[in-house]
């Protein structure tokens, strides 16, 4: 990609999320902060809410200097608190914080002003409608007086806003015919988000829908309304991904300018090689719960088993939940039905609910395996002793002279208290929620984790710490540890895990409503070794799409270990492709433009 030299002299750059962990933008922002500190040096500033308890750790306070101290001042007298200082992410950009609490008592004077200059409805919205944009007009009040208290009258300035929370403070700006350059960004359009999340297939019927009437049926209005004005009255209009730019031009009434893809760092990331030896550590661990998991009820080849996951916010129908599991059931059948097959599937859903507790069978299922194989080390020292003496006196190694009858005996007896009655539970802990979306479909699609099933189903409803007493994995070790990721996505503007997946050496499929899946259908592709399928979603119905799915994950299954390797190989080249290094470049270009 060509790179690009800024035209302007300071940038700021303003989100709900920095130093504020909500959703995917605070990952686009922490990853990419390096390499815009590479374009922009000391003059790239970075401004968010300020919230003590979610920016303890993430943010380090410093003294401003005296011309940013005077508008800091002039600001309190109005009740907007600014902290300056740093964001504790790689490069530690300098960061300002908006402690806006005590500017609220504001909020009609601001929304009357939005409402007569704009025709944002905001009349009965309530905090999480009106705190972002309170914030957000205190930030266009910030960067006006730091434009003009601190910055030289010669010099270019662009003011870069994320998402319609940011969208107050831009058109605080535009309102005060401010010459500073706007860049507005949509993630996500709030009105697509709200259809997908009410189950719509929007993009079906995409030329039926009247944007304005929709938002107000699913009470998204002011937010719409808000992304609107500020997508109309930016400079430079951008958004994250092709499928994005579909909804933006439709909802918004406006394409946008740039297209800003997301990326990874990729030199954070382990070499091929160190991959491999990764992900034969963590198989194994994995293994080894899925061992204590299932064992105690019945066995299965773990050798010939292979592992699929989802793993995300718990998102029913945008992140393609749904479809996950109607394929794995469809899967099961298909797998049922060929006589040659010797496979056994696990299928994880990585997907956070609210639970009551980790199920008492399974905790005390781990403990005697755990017991089982602490016998086995403990004893390892002696039994390769003997073999060691037996190798060196040149004689037969029989088991006899290895290991003793007791040892055997006391294992036999450990080995018997494994064994449980019944079947393995599909989820891990009790649900909160009797009605779980994920767990019902799950159920009554026949995924009950019965003997005779090649795919058995573990539904991990909480977060992977590291340490939470059954697998241990953490986010990351849980993705080198498996075969497949399955993402077949409704609603994601990007998708970071699938590109996290390739980056870690995991195939995966992810769909074309997804940003990430657009992208890679830009890619060449090497026949036989995807590394990164594209499951096509765009204007179908669910039925077919489970269909494709299940036949891609059952031709996946017969996969010998070369192929497998093959497509592990591929999602790396294609994770390669998505470096930041690369991508800033569309940044700058939109800053750019702002200028023209």
């Amino acid at each position: 990609m060509k790179k690009q030299k800024p035209k302007a002299d300071y940038l700021f750059e303003v989100s709900y999320e920095i130093c504020n962990k909500v959703g995917g933008i605070y990952r686009v922002l922490e990853s990419k902060s390096a390499n815009m500190l590479e374009k922009y040096g000391d003059n790239y500033f970075l401004i968010g809410p300020y919230y003590i308890d979610k920016s303890r750790g993430e943010f380090k306070e410093e003294a401003p200097g005296e011309k940013t101290r005077k508008v800091f001042r002039e600001l309190e007298e109005e009740g907007i608190r600014c902290h300056y200082g740093r964001w504790m992410v790689e490069g530690k950009p300098k960061t300002i914080l908006i402690d806006y609490k005590d500017y609220l008592w504001k909020r009609d004077e601001v929304k009357k002003a939005l409402w007569e200059s704009y025709g944002i409805d905001s009349l009965n919205t309530g905090d999480m409608f009106d705190r972002p944009v309170m914030w957000s007009w205190a930030v266009g009040k910030l960067i006006e007086k730091l434009e003009k208290e601190m910055i030289e009258k010669d010099k270019n300035v662009v003011a870069h806003f994320h998402e319609w929370l940011s969208g107050a403070g831009l058109l605080y700006l535009h309102l005060r015919k401010s010459k500073i350059g706007t860049v507005f960004t949509t993630h996500a359009t709030s009105l697509g988000r709200a259809l997908a999340y009410n189950d719509v297939n929007f993009y079906i019927k995409l030329d039926e829908i009247d944007p304005t009437t929709s938002a107000y049926e699913v009470n998204v209005h002011a937010k719409h309304q808000m992304e609107k004005r500020a997508a109309e009255k930016a400079d430079s209009f951008t958004t994250v991904s092709e499928i994005t730019s579909v909804e933006t031009e439709r909802f918004l009434g406006r394409k946008p300018d740039v297209v800003l893809s997301n990326g990874l760092n990729l030199e954070k990331f382990l070499t091929f090689e160190e991959i491999v030896i990764k992900h034969r550590l963590q198989r194994g661990r994995l293994r080894e719960f899925v061992i204590s998991y299932f064992f105690p009820y019945y066995k299965f080849d773990i050798e010939e088993t292979l592992f699929y996951f989802i793993i995300g916010r718990n998102e029913y129908k945008a992140k393609g939940v749904d479809v996950f599991a109607k394929s794995l059931a469809e899967l099961n059948e298909k797998l049922k039905r060929d006589k040659n097959n010797n496979k056994t599937i696990v299928a994880f859903f990585w997907i956070p609910t609210g639970v009551r507790s980790v199920k008492a069978q399974l905790i005390e299922n781990k403990e005697h395996f755990n017991d089982v194989k602490d016998s086995l080390e403990g004893a390892m020292p002696e039994i390769e002793e003997r073999i060691l003496h037996n190798l060196v006196y040149e004689k037969e190694i029989t088991t006899e002279d290895i290991i003793s009858k007791n040892y055997l005996l006391e294992i036999e007896r450990k080995l018997l208290r494994m064994k449980s009655d019944g079947q393995p539970p599909v989820s891990t802990h009790d649900l909160a929620d009797e009605n779980d979306r994920t767990y019902k479909t799950i159920i009554e699609h026949g995924l009950t984790n019965k003997e005779e099933d090649p795919v058995k189903v573990v539904y991990y409803p909480i977060y992977l710490s590291g340490h939470d007493g059954l697998s241990n994995l953490s986010y990351q070790e849980a993705l080198e540890a498996c075969h497949l990721g399955v993402f077949p996505s409704f609603y994601e503007p990007w998708g970071y895990t699938p590109l996290e997946a390739a980056a870690l050496g995991v195939s995966s499929v992810t769909t074309d409503l997804a940003g990430f899946g657009k992208y890679r259908q830009t890619l060449e592709e090497k026949e036989g070794k995807e590394g990164v399928y594209v499951l096509k979603r765009y204007k179908k119905e669910d039925e077919e799409v489970i269909r494709d799915l299940a036949r891609f994950m059952y031709d996946f299954s017969k996969l010998d270990r070369k192929h497998r390797v093959d497509n592990k190989i591929e999602a790396r080249k294609i994770a390669s492709k998505a470096d930041w290094k690369d991508f800033v470049e569309n940044y700058i270009k939109a800053h750019n433009k702002s200028l023209e």
